[in-house]
């Protein structure tokens, strides 16, 4: 399996990549600071199956990357996982509706990332 960790901060992209690297159950984990790098990477890589995005980014925020990403076709299977600070009721209603399979809130711990990857991923 593979997975890419999508945050602006290095610190949270180490944090989420030390919990994922815990599940062993990823080949792959992938990294990118931005939106538009994670589109980038995608490209690059090929679909993973799972994505966590962080919201508030420079260059391309996580919904953005989150509409691009369901816009392409080679990415329907990719499961999204919004992973933020961002707790407006109305933008996590945004983000579902625009195909966000799960909703994770920072600050969380291991067991809960491990909980929520698990459950989209069905492992």
């Amino acid at each position: 399996m593979k997975a890419l960790v999508v945050d602006d901060s290095q610190a949270m992209r180490k944090m989420v990549r030390a919990g994922l690297e815990e599940l062993g159950i990823f080949d792959e984990i992938h990294e990118a600071a931005d939106g538009a790098q994670a589109l980038a990477k995608l490209r690059e890589v090929g679909p993973v199956d799972i994505v966590l995005l962080d919201w508030y980014m420079p260059e391309m925020e996580g919904y953005e990357c989150l509409l691009k990403i369901r816009e392409n076709a080679a990415w329907n299977d990719v499961k999204v996982m919004m992973v933020t600070t961002e707790n407006q009721q109305e933008n996590v209603i945004r983000a579902v509706m625009a195909g966000a399979n799960e909703y994770l809130m920072k600050p969380f711990t291991a067991d809960m990332l491990g909980e929520k990857v698990r459950m989209v991923l069905g492992v």
